[in-house]
């Protein structure tokens, strides 16, 4: 597991290598020397990614939050409705 994480640290920590000269003068600041291509086309493409990124940073806090403390202990959690549901028979 550590290994993996040096390994993607790596990579990102090297990420302004992966552009070319033509398409680093095509992409706007924030893009130069991370990705190939023309760049944004229209007016809309830097909104839509901003909103992308935070969609994709409220999920992974929402993950690790409920991963590190799920709050399981809570009276209304949903594993809890086994204890109380009486269970059928099965047709006995």
């Amino acid at each position: 597991m550590k290994n993996a994480i040096v390994f993607l640290l790596f990579l990102l920590l090297h990420a302004p290598a992966w552009a070319c000269e033509a398409c680093e003068r095509n992409q706007p600041k924030l893009l130069k020397g991370i990705t190939h291509g023309t760049g944004p086309q229209s007016g809309w493409d830097m909104p839509i990614i901003y909103v992308s990124i935070a969609i994709v940073v409220f999920t992974l806090v929402l993950a690790l939050k409920y991963l590190i403390k799920p709050n399981e202990g809570a009276s209304d959690h949903i594993k809890r409705a086994i204890f109380t549901t009486p269970s059928p028979d099965h047709g006995h």
